[in-house]
């Protein structure tokens, strides 16, 4: 079997997907299964395709034969002659990531959404979920700028409904119109960047946009740098276009969370590296990658900042996302710098594995913050709740559940031996290696984004000790946290499978990066797997001098000290079991009150970061006998949305006066349209003549 025929399954299976639960639409749960398992399906397929590529096999195009027909029938719609498919390296990596996220989250999906069954349609959600994993993957395999619109407006609109799924909640609503009001901006400024590909190609083609790469004038390439960068940053969540991500992430179903921050936005990398690697490469001036490097170290301590100040765990997993992304694009942004310098073995070789690490700073993000949305998923299930402030105590009712949290939370704190902590170390070595770089400025803005990355994975571990310590441990806080009970199989299967795979990820990284060097070397033209030291105990990147970690051996010590340590601890007699109560100052008994809070603990970061939180309290008293007896404090905290206020607030309001403006030429009056139309045909009898 080829690689094209497991392609071709994979979109048969999403497309069956989609279909088969309107036949079965009389039976929710057998169409809901239907739905998911033939997801799942597809991503085994989808999965084998795109290994088989990245392994060695001849990368394909796909035509639309149906489109090609009427193209020689109807002349005018010769323009979708072109419309094809493509399985590159690039593809074949993003096509890999989405199917290694759609497996687990399609098994999962099978437990979870009985959460639904009898409130919303399951049936119209396992459509929509096939349709959306469809259109991802159709996104990163489009070869035509016009398909790739068409697919990627389809992805927006699916993605959309599926945030206001749950439509009768106003949050929900006022998340999609702003989630919508963005996505159709970034696109906008994509129609912008194709035209002026298709001013100077004539064709949509991709093929056609590489050969005309270097006709472009300096200031036509500004313009497709900056038209690109707000096109795919908006759905990438790049500071300052990100405020739809901490609205719509919450609001959609918690599996569709995980594919919109583990996946969708990552659609957007894909795009940005097709079009200044594949299309622009011989072109790429070094200030555009400056530019990606500071926007992106602003997004990832942005995000990280903002997070910790979140109480709800789905906006805070949505702000790490903005986090996340940031540390993706340092790698591309200084990969883009390095790629500029043409002739340099040594600054082509750094753009490589700035590359390499930003992409696999990708799949580990895609994997752990799926697994953690998977996790929040399943305690908001049970306790019906997304305020940490109200969990509590969690760990002894779900522990399943927990530990694969705890794993995602390790792995996102960028700490050994799992994932994150490998691609962060990568783009660690990349941004020491970028000091060599020629520019002045680039090497005063190299060591402050390495230093900018590294207090973002402190405040990242602290805002995960937050998460994790405030929902699972302690006593409940509320009476739903008191009640839950552990999610079904399919649902721990998912978040297993995912937790596997951070594990995986970081103990073997010799496995997976040179799977990536294979794209990296498609698109520079220089491979460097083999300057790379790997071996089951070692792993160095370029300058093998610089550093090397061993994350196998890391792991492997990790399995034997804590084994042992444990059976040295139980015969010394300190692991006897003992039951007491825990002191509580004096107090009798101890209470939920009691326990450290989210707001609590976030806040010495609060004060230090005042500057930039700034911050408005509002404190109630009640008192009961006198002003001296206190009764009930309310004390309510807000941080201040910078780019809400100071720049979207005043945007949206200009726009809407000059529309006030506009509106009055629409009176509502038949005579004065006739008046308009007869002053029009004036003016058009004019410039003819």
């Amino acid at each position: 079997m080829t690689a094209q025929f497991y392609f071709g399954l994979s979109l048969v299976l999403y497309l069956a997907g989609a279909v088969f639960p309107i036949i079965w639409r009389s039976q929710p749960r057998r169409s809901s299964y239907a739905a998911h398992l033939l997801s799942a399906a597809a991503a085994v397929s989808g999965l084998i395709s795109s290994l088989l590529v990245l392994l060695g096999h001849p990368e394909f195009k796909v035509s639309v034969p149906v489109l090609s027909a009427l193209a020689d029938i109807v002349p005018s719609v010769k323009l979708f002659a072109g419309l094809s498919l493509k399985m590159d390296a690039l593809s074949a990596f993003f096509v890999l990531v989405i199917s290694l996220l759609g497996l687990p989250i399609s098994i999962y999906s099978l437990g979870y959404v009985r959460e639904y069954e009898g409130k919303k349609s399951v049936t119209l959600l396992g459509i929509l979920y096939n349709l959306f994993v469809l259109s991802m993957i159709l996104v990163v395999t489009a070869d035509n700028a016009l398909l790739f619109l068409i697919v990627w407006e389809l992805m927006s609109i699916v993605s959309y409904l599926l945030v206001i799924f749950e439509h009768d909640r106003p949050e929900n609503a006022h998340a999609g119109f702003v989630y919508l009001v963005m996505t159709h901006v970034g696109t906008a400024f994509l129609i912008l960047l194709f035209m002026l590909f298709l001013h100077q190609a004539g064709s949509f083609d991709f093929d056609a946009f590489r050969k005309v790469s270097g006709n472009f004038s300096d200031m036509a390439k500004t313009f497709l740098f900056v038209f690109a960068l707000i096109g795919f940053g908006t759905k990438a969540g790049l500071v300052p276009l990100h405020i739809w991500l901490p609205y719509a992430h919450p609001a959609a179903p918690s599996h569709i969370s995980a594919l919109m921050s583990g996946v969708m936005i990552k659609t957007a990398i894909y795009g940005i590296v097709r079009v200044f690697f594949d299309f622009l490469q011989p072109e790429l001036v070094w200030w555009w990658g400056l530019v990606v490097l500071v926007l992106a170290t602003i997004s990832t301590v942005w995000g990280v900042l903002y997070a910790l100040m979140e109480h709800d765990l789905k906006k805070l997993l949505a702000y790490h996302s903005v986090e996340n992304i940031g540390i993706i694009l340092i790698g591309i942004g200084l990969a883009m710098i390095g790629a500029s310098y043409k002739g340099d073995p040594n600054l082509t070789s750094l753009a490589a594995l700035a590359t390499i690490a930003g992409l696999y700073h990708l799949v580990n993000h895609a994997a752990f913050k799926s697994l953690l949305f998977l996790g929040a998923g399943a305690v908001i299930s049970q306790a019906h709740t997304r305020n940490i402030e109200e969990l509590g105590g969690l760990i002894k009712l779900m522990p399943w559940t927990a530990a694969f949290f705890l794993i995602g939370a390790v792995a996102i704190s960028a700490l050994p031996p799992l994932n994150g902590f490998v691609s962060e170390w990568l783009t660690f070595q990349a941004l020491l290696l970028g000091l060599g770089l020629p520019d002045v400025i680039v090497k005063l803005t190299v060591p402050i984004s390495a230093a900018l990355l590294a207090l973002s994975g402190a405040l990242a571990a602290a805002c995960f000790v937050k998460a994790f310590g405030i929902s699972f441990l302690g006593m409940p806080r509320s009476e739903h946290a008191g009640h839950v009970r552990e999610v079904s199989q399919t649902m721990r299967g998912g978040m297993g499978f995912l937790a596997l795979l951070c594990i995986l990820l970081g103990v073997l990284p010799m496995v997976f990066i040179p799977l990536i060097d294979r794209v990296t070397a498609s698109l520079l033209g220089t491979s460097i797997a083999s300057q790379m030291q790997f071996s089951l105990l070692m792993f160095a990147p370029l300058d093998h001098s610089l550093a090397n970690i061993s994350p196998l051996a890391l792991g492997l010590l990790l399995l034997l000290i804590l084994p042992i340590t444990l059976r040295l601890a139980h015969m010394g007699g300190a692991l006897h079991r003992r039951q007491t109560q825990t002191w509580g100052c004096g107090l009798p008994l101890l209470s939920p009150r009691m326990e450290y809070t989210a707001t609590g603990f976030s806040k010495p970061i609060r004060m230090i970061f005042q500057n930039i939180y700034q911050p408005r309290k509002e404190i109630e008293v009640e008192t009961d006998v006198s002003q001296y007896v206190r009764k009930r404090i309310r004390y309510k905290l807000q941080i201040e949305p910078h780019f809400e206020k100071y720049f979207y607030e005043p945007l949206s309001h200009f726009i809407l006066k000059v529309s006030g403006v506009f509106l009055r030429i629409q009176s509502g009056s038949v005579n004065i349209y006739l008046i308009y139309i007869l002053v029009t045909l004036l003016i058009l009898l004019l410039l003819v003549r």
